[in-house]
């Protein structure tokens, strides 16, 4: 979700957060030797309006564990906080892309499965992954697309897919979700490029439709492409599934679709940052989040597609039937996710402020 962030923000950071803590020789917190007991404290560095704070306050009323909570809107701003706070941090979210840059710079601290019972909740299809073989160092948290909504009171044309989007006949009517990557994989779909075939070359293929698309744009926002569909200030969107979820319960008439071009699955997880200061209560918190009916629960609140297979079974009917959560004939397995590229996100990031800035 939300997903912009890379290896080369590690690399660029990493000396810079060394400077801030006072040099290289200074040594981060270190965390609690394993049987140790730890302060009743666990701090979640989470995406904003993604797990409920009633979840959070059973949970304190459960353990004892007093959790404190710091939203970030972008993998970028997680990754520079991190990298920068020590052992400030005790769970954080990364999407799937950037977990495998964490694991490939040493950022996570290995997960012990026998904290993680509740595991097996986890459908066989979100285990092992490719960005993260085995699940050593991260647990599927929630996952989605990034699909197109369509308010059918407003637009009465035939939408299928970013084609029919971004054209004169919508200009100024658009949201879109304000992440480079994303975007690039757009004109990526439609020029039948594969989505992490980042390359100089490639980039420059797909600037001439960038440079078409984004100037009919009126809204660029990741946070929450919703409202402006919701308050009637544009009438197409390409945005987070869980987000056109939450439109189409409050109203039928936002329809989603995935474009025909194509649609990638983004994988939101549970990690520990190898600093962390608490993480045997970074574990008993994932555990807990992993229950059939906790899952549920932020289902019910934050509708995108739930990876864990005991909740999904505890969803209504109607969640299920949700076109944007659960889009139907969906598979899975046959779907893509975004890897890291390292050093080309700074190219993309680059390639899209220039065009959403009129340059050249």
């Amino acid at each position: 979700m939300k997903i912009p962030a890379l290896r080369h923000l590690i690399l660029t950071i990493l000396p810079i957060a060394l400077v801030a803590c006072g040099g290289a020789t200074k040594s981060a917190p270190t965390a609690n030797a394993p049987g140790s007991v730890e302060d009743k404290k666990v701090s979640l560095f989470c995406w904003s309006e993604y797990i409920p704070q009633s979840i959070i306050d059973d949970f304190s009323k459960e353990t004892g564990i007093n959790v404190s909570v710091e939203n970030y809107s972008s993998n970028e701003e997680m990754l520079s906080k991190l990298l920068a706070g020590g052992g400030k941090y005790d769970l954080i979210q990364p999407s799937e892309y950037t977990v495998e840059a964490l694991v490939k710079d040493g950022q996570l601290l290995p997960l012990s499965p026998a904290a993680l019972s509740n595991l097996s909740n986890i459908a066989p299809e979100f285990r092992s992954m490719s960005f993260d073989p085995g699940n050593k160092f991260s647990v599927p948290f929630m996952a989605g697309f990034v699909g197109i909504c369509v308010n059918t009171d407003k637009v009465k044309t035939p939408i299928q897919g970013f084609r029919d989007i971004f054209t004169p006949e919508h200009k100024g009517r658009i949201v879109i979700v304000d992440d480079a990557r994303e975007i690039v994989s757009w004109a990526f779909g439609e020029s039948k490029i594969e989505i992490n075939d980042i390359t100089t070359e490639n980039l420059a293929k797909i600037k001439p439709l960038l440079k078409k698309w984004l100037p009919f744009v009126k809204v660029y926002d990741s946070d929450s492409p919703k409202t402006s569909l919701k308050n009637g200030d544009v009438d197409l969107g390409v945005v987070w599934s869980g987000e056109a979820a939450r439109l189409y319960d409050e109203n039928k008439k936002f329809t989603f679709l995935l474009p025909q071009e194509g649609a990638h699955l983004f994988v939101d997880n549970m990690a520990i940052p190898k600093n962390a200061t608490h993480p045997q209560n970074a574990h008993l918190f994932i555990n807990y989040l992993l229950r059939a009916e906790i899952s549920k629960r932020i289902s019910d609140a934050f509708p995108y597609y739930n990876p864990n297979a005991a909740a999904r079974k505890l969803l209504s009917p109607e969640q299920l039937a949700n076109p944007a959560s659960y889009p139907p004939a969906q598979d899975i397995t046959r779907m893509q996710t975004f890897r890291d590229i390292g050093q080309q996100s700074a190219a993309v990031d680059e390639l899209v402020t220039q065009i959403k800035a009129g340059g050249k």
